[in-house]
């Protein structure tokens, strides 16, 4: 290489970053699942307390369903993934739903 060699570089990168998507998980009613089975699930899975455990019960109830929780995607169908199965354990059909925010 040669002394007067000259390298230009003019490179310009753009870096966009976007916020993950937050996923709703949604209860649907049902009339076999027991109103202290979901209060249990949604304070033992979610981390509600009772008060809000039994108003967020009470929604699902009157309304026929209701958000139990806002996550990242993973977090949302590990939630609702292991929701159902204690569900189904217990011989219940608890009807678990995601929904993009």
């Amino acid at each position: 290489m040669s002394a007067d060699t000259k390298v230009v570089l003019d490179e310009k990168i753009k870096v966009s970053t976007k916020k993950p998507k937050k996923y709703k998980v949604i209860f649907l009613n049902d009339d076999t699942t027991p109103m202290e089975f979901v209060i249990s699930v949604l304070m033992e899975i979610f981390k509600h307390s009772e008060d809000t455990s039994k108003n967020i019960t009470m929604e699902i109830h009157t309304e026929g369903a209701g958000v139990v929780g806002v996550y990242n995607h993973e977090i949302a169908e590990q939630k609702a993934v292991e929701t159902t199965t204690i569900a189904r354990n217990h011989g219940f059909q608890l009807e678990v739903r995601l929904e993009e925010e």
